[in-house]
């Protein structure tokens, strides 16, 4: 996985208002979970604070990146585990992050390429890609930049689901009957098969 570097520094004052103060300053309030646990047996976050300059080399792309945090000399290596936007302006609100090591499996998702010509594209169909990521576990120095799928074989009318699949060294965390990807008839398609269907007849 890609790596990026992010600088923050810790917040002193939590909540709404204090949120909302740092907003205005330019700054995304954000927490970082990790092994540290509260007593009710829950992560317990640590609150820092980013610039959005900082963030969006993380938040604003399709890849996935292992954050190197630097705060205030702190160093913690993370995934970015949820961000919240405002529903109106979709401007970035609040970011949260999970701290990994190299032998603790993290669950991601991770973005999917299809790769080669599928048959039933050939045949005149178009090819649908359903969903963007797949969610795998592994530790975080075993997970790709992105799972490569191949379609050649795909046939028209036809799907790839998640249980048909396999990457090494990685556990799918994704529901096996969710579809990644199929090829739909076309009209072109429709056409061709009934003349092929006619010319069979004839």
């Amino acid at each position: 996985m890609k790596e990026v570097s992010v600088k923050g520094q810790k917040r002193a004052a939590v909540g709404k208002k204090a949120s909302k103060q740092l907003r205005k300053e330019g700054l995304i309030p954000c927490n970082l979970y990790g092994e540290k646990k509260g007593e009710n047996g829950l992560p317990e976050a640590f609150a820092f604070c980013a610039s959005f300059a900082e963030l969006r080399k993380a938040v604003y792309t399709p890849e996935v990146y292992i954050v190197n945090l630097d705060i205030e000399g702190e160093a913690h290596k993370a995934v970015i585990k949820e961000l919240q936007f405002h529903p109106a302006t979709d401007a970035l609100l609040h970011a949260d992050f999970y701290e990994v090591t190299e032998s603790k499996p993290i669950t991601i998702g991770i973005p999917v390429k299809l790769n080669g010509l599928a048959q039933g594209v050939r045949d005149g169909g178009k090819l649908n890609l359903s969903i963007r990521k797949i969610n795998v576990t592994a530790p975080y120095k075993q997970i790709p930049e992105v799972l490569n799928i191949d379609v050649t074989n795909l046939q028209l009318g036809k799907a790839i689901k998640v249980g048909a699949l396999s990457f090494e060294g990685l556990e799918i965390a994704t529901s096996p009957e969710v579809v990644v990807c199929s090829v739909k008839a076309t009209r072109a398609s429709r056409s061709a098969a009934a003349a092929a269907e006619g010319e069979e007849q004839a």
